[in-house]
């Protein structure tokens, strides 16, 4: 059966994606050339910049792809809780152990804000995280379990002391060891918005 445009298109994007991404998390964004980026995806230099324009391009998908799939893990650790609160402690727990993989440390939390910028970096975790935040805030509100306040506000701090969460393990000396102290703090923040 011929392939389409449309397949060889989306096959020439998933090679690409997928050979940036290990040469990524494995040597950083600014170590990978991007001709040796089109070797390992067994691809054209012209196919790279016809998908993404340029190497920050390509970078950008990468980093997205990621958020997706840690947003998906997440999301699937706060769908085995008991209730939103047990929920947002496996979810928790799942993406700071996300913190400590390389891949997730070097592109995400290293590289992105470097390479993309600050505010577009954050916009990416936004519109990965702060949803799936929001979701999980509103429902324990409406069940009563936290205090009131407004959600819209509250995820976005939520998300932003994650964030700096995550930053602090991927540039820790000892990543497990504040894995463990971020965890400890944030669960305690999060404990002190339960209503009494």
């Amino acid at each position: 059966m011929r392939r389409t445009q449309q397949d060889r298109s989306a096959g020439t994007k998933a090679a690409l994606v997928a050979a940036a991404r290990e040469l990524f998390a494995t040597r950083g964004y600014q170590a990978v050339p991007a001709d040796e980026i089109t070797r390992a995806a067994g691809v054209t230099r012209g196919a790279l910049y016809h998908h993404y324009a340029d190497k920050q391009g390509l970078f950008r998908a990468v980093v997205e792809e990621l958020e997706r799939e840690l947003t998906d893990e997440v999301g699937a650790a706060f769908a085995q809780g008991t209730g939103p609160l047990t929920g947002m402690a496996l979810g928790l727990g799942v993406f700071l152990d996300a913190c400590l993989r390389e891949d997730v440390r070097r592109i995400s939390l290293t590289d992105a804000p470097a390479v993309l910028g600050w505010d577009v970096w954050r916009e990416i975790e936004a519109e990965y995280g702060l949803g799936l935040i929001v979701r999980v805030l509103e429902q324990a509100r409406a069940d009563g379990l936290i205090v009131k306040l407004p959600v819209p506000a509250l995820a976005q701090l939520v998300l932003s002391a994650v964030m700096e969460a995550a930053r602090m393990i991927a540039a820790a000396d000892d990543p497990a060891r504040t894995r463990a102290d971020v965890q400890q703090v944030l669960g305690a923040w999060f404990a002190s918005l339960l209503k009494s």
